[in-house]
């Protein structure tokens, strides 16, 4: 396969530091694997208590609360997400894992009967968004209003600000149904918990919902798509892997190693720190560039090449210490079932046309999933 295209590598080597313009503002991006790892983990040089500055870009145009938990640090980041990790823990749940089972199953069967498939958003979306619904223990009815809001609930077409307010309002909605007439749902376990003795507030259930609608949303819509597009134009892959069924978890991490569907994210330094020989000031970001570090050559053998039975794989897709992805058991057990229905009911993988999505920033362009991947499906 040709080499995975990596814009950090040069930096990488030279210095380990590329300063990045986002937004007008200059963000010195960690591209070692040695060293994104170690900021990870040290939040008290490196914090994530910066409400909307997390992400990059920053969010403060499109949302008004913090979200939670990803916005705090310990001890409270800690107990923060002890309150919703139980329903996240959920994508290892017998029960859930048979309904996304039998959901990717019907999403394959349906895509296999028409001629050809947009996977973007006729397959990834739909599917992020229903898998959700029983992660969430909400109707799958729901996803329907969820697909319309596109692939990123903020920055996909519209006014983002507009965008922003109605995931607001959406939430409220459901919040006030839930404290009306609770149930077993998530809405419902927010308007019940309790942090520190006390129930939670609206604007901390908020924090919650928002994180669990617009975070993690457009990065498995991309990976999805990704994973599609190489076993289309890989089908020796296919085959690889329906020859052995166990190699499916390897393949899986590879995929999210070399993907790496988001790119990098923000921590605030609470005092001056120099960052690999660049000044940074109280209270301006460094970013933990998570793509670069998974094509890090001292990590990864020939990162450059896609190896589905690669181990050990320390990746950093879903980042590393006390904020690792929230998410990452739900991307898995899509990504694994994907992979495994893929090889149990699809014959064949054909790509018809594919428009890849550039994230171009002033300091790299990066190859990020697909703007539009059309494919044709055959059985086995």
């Amino acid at each position: 396969m040709n080499p995975v295209p990596d814009p950090f590598r040069e930096q990488r080597l030279k210095s380990g530091v590329l300063v990045g313009e986002f937004q007008g503002e200059q963000i010195p991006m960690l591209l070692r694997h040695a060293d994104v790892r170690q900021a990870a983990k040290d939040w008290a040089t490196f914090s994530s208590d910066a409400p909307c500055r997390v992400p990059i870009p920053a969010e403060e145009d499109v949302r008004t609360m913090r979200q939670l938990p990803i916005e705090t640090n310990p001890p409270e980041h800690t107990e923060y997400r002890d309150i919703v990790e139980p329903f996240f823990r959920r994508a290892k749940d017998h029960a859930v894992v048979a309904r996304v089972e039998a959901l990717i199953e019907g999403m394959l069967a349906d895509a296999m009967n028409r001629t050809s498939i947009e996977v973007v958003r006729e397959f990834a979306l739909p599917l992020q968004s229903r898998a959700l619904t029983h992660l969430l223990n909400l109707p799958e009815a729901e996803a329907e209003t969820w697909i319309g809001w596109g692939i990123h609930v903020f920055r996909d077409g519209g006014d983002g600000k507009k965008k922003g307010a109605a995931l607001e309002a959406y939430l409220q909605q459901q919040l006030d149904r839930a404290a009306e007439k609770p149930g077993e749902d998530f809405f419902s376990a927010l308007t019940q918990a309790t942090f520190r003795g006390r129930l939670l507030t609206r604007e901390e259930m908020m924090g919650f919902a928002n994180l669990t609608f617009a975070g993690g949303r457009d990065t498995i819509i991309h990976t999805v798509s990704s994973v599609m597009a190489y076993l289309g134009r890989r089908p020796e892959a296919l085959e690889f892997l329906r020859q052995d069924p166990s190699r499916i978890v390897h393949a899986s991490e590879e995929f999210f190693r070399v993907i790496s569907p988001l790119t990098h994210i923000g921590r605030v330094c609470p005092v001056d720190t120099e960052v690999k020989g660049v000044s940074v000031k109280a209270g301006d970001r460094v970013s933990l560039c998570w793509a670069s570090a998974n094509q890090d050559e001292t990590a990864f053998p020939e990162p450059g090449e896609v190896r589905l039975d690669r181990k050990p794989n320390p990746h950093l897709a879903f980042g590393i210490g006390a904020h690792v992805c929230l998410g990452a058991p739900h991307a898995r057990l899509l990504v694994r079932t994907l992979l495994q229905k893929c090889t149990e009911r699809v014959g064949s993988i054909t790509v018809l046309e594919a428009v890849e999505r550039v994230e171009e920033e002033a300091s790299y362009h990066r190859l990020a999933g697909f703007e539009s991947l059309k494919v044709r499906l055959a059985p086995r």
